[in-house]
């Protein structure tokens, strides 16, 4: 092969990482801080978490970051997958660097993947829905499925039993109860809700929905403001609440959970649903050992996520970040033949 034949394989595949990483920047992250960056150079794709947009009041520990992220890498992944392209993933390759969360290389053609194009034509159509679902139950089969998804990808999913709800309304509303009364969380919460107009990242109050009566209380994200949207007149009786857990609390098995929880996501957009994380519920101490309890002890909870039938209207689009502030495009080197 000669260098010009080989410096346009290269460019052809630069190109790809780009697009697979253009993607991901419509992932879903905790307060849309959107905590990743992207390097891409001549055969890999390297995800690195950007500590500045750690909420360091609200998520100390760096657990919702890490989900945030894996939530991105596997938008990247399942698109290179859906492209055709054979894929590898280096989770936490370097011990010594440990911002450097996943190295994705493309090792050649494969097969086209079907299950992997019909989750990337959900991407651009997710939303985090936080008006209320109607009466309409999700069906049995289609909570299997989005099991089946988290499973693929070395988590776990719990369905919230009616008899366990009351156990999760309470400390769900006791948390954010317990949240609001803190000035540094307070002060948190307006900086990432008050974000300046050219930023692409945060929740505006045109995105955010008016608190009302509903089964398990959802975040208040604009205390003492006008919320931009309605909860509707519907009041989530249909909705299923899902606990996405795991088999251990440490950051590898928050990664490997965020990308569960973009197969969890994605699968319901496909499946027509509307989807909303909830991460009151894990972000204190207290209310994280009761989801362990409602889990029965076997597995550590990373966020709940309700699902269900979502209001007919269009939610506008949350805001995202210019792909040249996230993703940096290394010149692969020339070579010679």
């Amino acid at each position: 092969m000669n260098s010009s034949s080989t410096r346009i394989d290269q460019d052809s595949r630069v190109r790809v990482l780009e697009a697979a990483a253009r993607q991901s920047l419509h992932a879903p992250s905790v307060f849309n801080t959107q905590p990743w960056r992207w390097r891409v150079t001549g055969d890999a794709l390297e995800l690195r978490a950007d500590a500045d947009r750690q909420l360091a009041h609200t998520d100390p520990d760096g657990r919702l970051l890490m989900l945030s992220c894996g939530a991105a890498l596997h938008h990247a992944r399942v698109s290179l997958t859906a492209l055709g392209w054979a894929v590898t993933v280096e989770r936490l390759p370097d011990p010594g660097d440990p911002s450097l969360l996943a190295r994705v290389r493309t090792t050649g053609p494969a097969d086209l993947d079907v299950p992997a194009g019909r989750l990337v034509d959900a991407i651009p159509r997710r939303r985090t829905d936080r008006r209320a679902y109607g009466d309409r139950p999700v069906p049995e089969a289609v909570l299997a499925r989005l099991g089946d998804a988290v499973e693929a990808e070395g988590a776990h999913l719990h369905v919230v039993r009616p008899d366990q709800m009351p156990m999760l309304a309470v400390s769900t509303g006791r948390a954010a109860d317990a949240e609001l009364a803190d000035p540094a969380y307070r002060e948190e919460l307006h900086r990432w809700t008050h974000r300046p107009a050219d930023s692409g990242d945060g929740v505006p109050a045109a995105t955010a929905v008016r608190p009302s009566p509903r089964r398990v209380p959802l975040r208040d994200y604009t205390p003492g403001e006008a919320a931009g949207l309605t909860a509707g007149a519907e009041f989530d009786r249909g909705a299923a609440y899902l606990i996405l857990f795991g088999g251990s609390d440490e950051p590898a098995a928050w990664l490997r959970g965020g990308e569960a929880l973009s197969a969890l996501l994605l699968s319901a957009t496909a499946e027509g649903l509307a989807s909303a994380p909830l991460s009151d519920a894990v972000e204190l101490a207290w209310p994280r050992r009761m989801m362990r309890d409602l889990l029965a002890g076997i597995g550590d909870p990373y966020l709940v996520v309700r699902v269900g039938w979502g209001p007919d209207a269009e939610l506008p689009p949350a805001p995202r970040r210019a792909p040249a502030d996230v993703i940096e495009v290394v010149d692969p080197p020339r070579r010679s033949s």
